[in-house]
């Protein structure tokens, strides 16, 4: 079993939050610390982008943001905008979602929720409120989007 996978294997349910807080789990920090996206992921399609997305799951939004930004594939731009719409910061959110552009996931995202729009998320998102209908909603769905998302990118490529 991969690092990766005992990670996630350990925290079953884990729901990353809508609104990033605190400084993530020190300890899946300090398991990373000095391993290369590709030591963790070999042969993905994005190993950036499985490392960016293993890192958002566990709330480690300076870490995942790093990763992001020092990745230029389209991968990199969906996870960016998924953590600046976290942030929040709407403006951010929606110009890396642009950049993004069409993509796989947004389809994976449309057969189950019938619609999908990074913008019109990223406005549902700010607008949640913490233990409302909304938020349980948008958490539903930021954490069917992460599944999709990390699991395109760790695919073989």
């Amino acid at each position: 079993m991969t690092l990766a996978a005992a990670l996630l294997e350990a925290a079953p349910g884990r729901v990353p939050p809508l609104v990033k807080h605190g400084h993530g789990d020190a300890q899946v920090i300090k398991l990373l610390e000095g391993h290369t996206a590709e030591d963790l992921f070999p042969g993905a399609r994005s190993p950036k982008g499985a490392l960016a997305g293993l890192y958002f799951y566990f709330g480690c939004w300076q870490q995942a943001h790093e990763v992001a930004q020092d990745d230029s594939s389209t991968e990199g731009s969906y996870w960016h905008g998924i953590l600046h719409r976290q942030e929040p910061d709407e403006f951010n959110a929606n110009y890396w979602f642009r950049r993004t552009g069409s993509h796989p996931v947004q389809i994976a995202l449309e057969s189950r929720f019938g619609h999908w729009d990074a913008a019109e998320f990223v406005e549902s998102c700010s607008h949640a409120r913490p233990g409302s209908e909304q938020e349980r909603l948008a958490l539903e769905k930021q954490l069917a989007e992460w599944r999709v998302l990390y699991d395109y990118c760790k695919e073989p490529a």
